[in-house]
């Protein structure tokens, strides 16, 4: 009775660098029988082992951030994470994810078995193994207390439209803008320098969530057959806002928005995380790691979504943090420790 009830938030491409490193050594040992079956599978498609990958002595760009050995160590750290959960004394209500991240949430919520969960983010990791299709950069529309910024976002659309991009990712108070290589040149170029670091290009990502990649999820559907998925045990929310209920999900429907829809549209974290706290009320949210990067933009959703009646910039959420944290990250020691 006295179990917090938890949305879970499955992470996607770009958490997995250089401090994250040794990760599943350091929280996974005692899941070898899942890590060795994944390493598995990849050993029977010429790939190293994630294990391996990840007891490396020094990170390398090329081993750690190619797409093929990437969403494999993200998958292994964030699966890993969700089975680290105490459900003794937390109750997981629903689960959702970032981009990649959705397929890690089917695996939690058991839309997926571990094997296939296993082939379908390998198959999918590696589509770009012979050349990325565009690329994606990342900039900033809110203000420097998490507001969002009216002139920001109209800015935001004209440039994007003048470039021929695309909004890729909608990610709380930041955009994700997908497009050929030539498209991101000109928008590098023509948007305004902020905060000393943006815009900037996103290493190793192709424009995902565009209509660039109309021809991978095609040749994900020839490969991926709907007797992958089954009928869920938790309730999953995509990219799209929509909710998927264990007793009523279409399996058919089910696999076409997987490899269709969240592959070449748009995907909008951000309204993920409102239907997220406005339909199942939380007591926290839980982040899964590999990385910290998430917990900003699930900050910034609740900030401008007045999700959360104690967060209304960027230091009241600073300060929730620190008496009685909401968003609870697994890759952070102590917040880990509130969960586990």
């Amino acid at each position: 009775m006295n179990r917090k009830r938890a949305v879970v938030i499955c992470p996607g491409r770009g958490t997995y660098n250089k401090s994250e490193l040794g990760y599943l050594h350091t929280y996974h040992e005692n899941k070898l029988d899942f890590i060795h079956s994944l390493d598995h599978f990849r050993s029977s498609r010429g790939r190293p082992a994630v294990w391996d990958l990840d007891g490396q002595k020094e990170f390398s760009p090329r081993d750690h951030l190619s797409g093929e050995n990437a969403a494999s160590l993200i998958y292994a750290c964030s699966y890993g994470d969700f089975r680290d959960i105490n459900q003794e004394n937390i109750e997981v209500v629903a689960v959702t994810g970032n981009s990649m991240g959705w397929y890690i949430a089917l695996a939690c919520a058991e839309a997926l078995s571990e094997q296939s969960a296993i082939r379908l983010i390998d198959t999918m990791g590696s589509q770009m193994k012979d050349g990325l299709v565009g690329g994606q950069i990342i900039y900033p529309e809110v203000d420097e207390n998490w507001k969002h910024d009216s002139g920001l976002k109209n800015l935001i659309d004209r440039k994007i439209k003048e470039a021929g991009a695309f909004t890729s990712i909608y990610f709380g108070g930041y955009r994700i803008i997908g497009g050929s290589d030539e498209s991101l040149r000109w928008l590098l170029r023509e948007l305004p320098a902020r905060e000393g670091r943006y815009p900037f290009r996103l290493a190793g990502n192709a424009a995902f969530h565009t209509p660039l990649l109309a021809d991978t999820s095609k040749k994900a559907k020839e490969e991926l057959k709907e007797k992958l998925f089954s009928l869920q045990r938790l309730p999953l929310i995509d990219g799209r806002g929509r909710v998927w209920l264990p007793w009523s999900t279409d399996l058919h429907e089910l696999w076409d928005y997987t490899l269709g829809h969240q592959v070449y549209e748009t995907y909008d974290f951000t309204k993920a995380i409102e239907v997220s706290v406005k339909e199942f009320a939380p007591d926290c949210i839980i982040i899964t790691g590999p990385g910290m990067t998430l917990g900003g933009a699930v900050a910034q959703s609740l900030i401008n979504q007045h999700l959360h009646v104690k967060i209304r910039n960027k230091n009241d959420f600073k300060e929730l943090q620190e008496q009685s944290p909401f968003v609870l990250s697994m890759a952070d020691k102590k917040q880990r420790e509130l969960v586990t």
